[in-house]
């Protein structure tokens, strides 16, 4: 376990993928990435799945990119290679919930990894900062892309700029985490939260998160638009219609998964 530098488990319809380089702070290089997008693709393949957790330990959530493999690299080397490109963009591919887990530090491409994560559950220990520009360089994960979508374009300047360290409550009052928990209960608080959001109809979830990304993306008409044909497609699903049933017969439903 310790040579893996991911760990995946699966209890009930959740799968859960751990960080697992605990020595190097889960630096995130290419054996993590491309384990990591590896297991994700699967996991969202898997009918048996409704949600899938990101997580690492108590120290970090994921300190960085691995400066050791990079300080060498030339452009040509990162540019043939598709750096970035090729394995840490996998994570826009899954179209199920993925919650991140987030205790100890979030840094750089660990905070990045978190923000490409639909729902960010943060121990009252999480950290988070982009330091990049203290290596003469700059977020290359989405960081200056998806930051200021999060928390507006002041603080992502401030956090970009000056690598600066936010802590989890100023991180859940901007905007950056969805909610904070006691370092003690990140896990038990997380599977729960999973847990009921993969006890939702799945294709409903998956056309939620469709709906709410494309906010991000396009103009309120398209959204609009986009939102409205997703709600009309909602009346061809047996799920919804067993909702509805079990909502006006004060039952909780059955959902099929389709």
């Amino acid at each position: 376990m310790q040579d893996q530098p991911i760990l995946v488990e699966v209890a009930g319809r959740v799968g859960t993928i751990t960080l697992n380089r605990p020595k190097q702070m889960n630096a995130l290089n290419d054996a993590v990435m491309d384990a990591l997008g590896e297991s994700l693709l699967r996991l969202d393949a898997d009918d048996g799945i409704g949600a899938i957790v990101i997580t690492g330990n108590d120290k970090a959530f994921a300190a960085g990119a691995d400066i050791a493999a990079m300080a060498n690299w030339s452009f040509m080397d990162v540019y043939k290679s598709d750096f970035i490109t090729r394995n840490w963009e996998t994570i826009r591919r899954v179209r199920k919930p993925v919650i991140a887990a987030v205790a100890g530090f979030a840094m750089g491409g660990g905070c990045e990894l978190a923000l490409a994560c639909d729902i960010v559950i943060a121990a009252d220990s999480a950290r988070f900062a982009l330091p990049e520009i203290t290596l003469a360089m700059l977020p290359g994960a989405g960081g200056t892309q998806r930051l200021p979508r999060a928390i507006g374009k002041a603080k992502a300047m401030d956090m970009c700029l000056s690598a600066r360290v936010m802590d989890a409550a100023e991180a859940d009052r901007y905007g950056l985490v969805s909610r904070v928990v006691p370092a003690q209960s990140l896990r038990d608080e997380s599977m729960t939260l999973a847990n009921s959001i993969a006890g939702y109809s799945l294709p409903a979830l998956m056309a939620i998160k469709e709906s709410v990304n494309r906010a991000w993306e396009t103009s309120l008409t398209e959204g609009i638009a986009f939102e409205r044909r997703q709600l009309h497609a909602r009346f061809a699903s047996d799920d919804a219609r067993e909702g509805m049933r079990a909502f006006l017969e004060k039952r909780k439903p059955v959902f099929e998964h389709r």
